[in-house]
């Protein structure tokens, strides 16, 4: 099991970059407005299955790296940082896939298949989450134990955390539907993403 001194920092480091706008929230809001709330949870489930997939991929592979080849894994960070960087100044400037759009259009309700790929592909593709996890877990790792119950135990609180943001960010974008139907208010709110971004992107590189 995991150490629970180093529990109690995980939780509050991983809940940070949880809240922290990305790929995932942001499609959480978006179809909180368009979709509705309920409608959401069936994305929810495939990010959920892709969280966590990625997860324990990013964890098993760069536990090994770490042990064996720190150079790499400190590279990695850096890269992943710098990545985090680019979006984040993106974001600022109201530009790429991760920034909120400027005109918000409710469509018609999503298949829930549709909004379960979506969620999937969308967490298995999202270049934030492997470079979060490949920074984030190695140091809440011990070599001395066994790893695959370290990672079950991490994920599972991963998964829970990941939830409770994307629901947050759903019930929110449907309650600043109005807020955010107004091009002025959507640009200030990708600047204030894309800082908090940066910020990340310099923490991971950094840290």
């Amino acid at each position: 099991m995991i150490n629970l001194s180093l529990l109690s920092v995980f939780v509050p480091t991983f809940l940070l970059v949880s809240l922290t706008p990305g790929m995932c929230m942001t499609l959480a809001m978006v179809l909180g407005m368009t979709q509705g709330v309920k409608r959401t949870l069936w994305m929810m489930v495939g990010e959920l299955v892709g969280v966590g997939l990625v997860a324990f991929a990013a964890g098993a592979g760069v536990a090994a790296l770490m042990l064996r080849q720190p150079e790499l894994f400190a590279l990695f960070k850096w890269l992943g940082g710098a990545y985090l960087g680019y979006l984040g100044v993106m974001m600022w400037r109201s530009r790429g896939r991760m920034a909120i759009p400027l005109e918000l259009q409710a469509g018609p309700p999503a298949a829930r298949g549709q909004l379960v790929l979506q969620g999937l592909v969308t967490a298995v593709a999202n270049p934030k989450g492997w470079a979060f996890f490949m920074a984030l877990l190695p140091p809440f790792l011990d070599a001395s134990r066994p790893l695959a119950i370290q990672l079950v135990a991490l994920i599972a609180v991963i998964l829970s955390i990941e939830f409770l943001c994307l629901l947050l960010y759903a019930t929110g974008g449907r309650t600043l539907r109005r807020l955010l139907g107004e091009s002025g208010n959507v640009r200030l709110l990708n600047r204030i993403a894309g800082t908090l971004m940066v910020g990340v992107g310099l923490w991971l590189a950094l840290g």
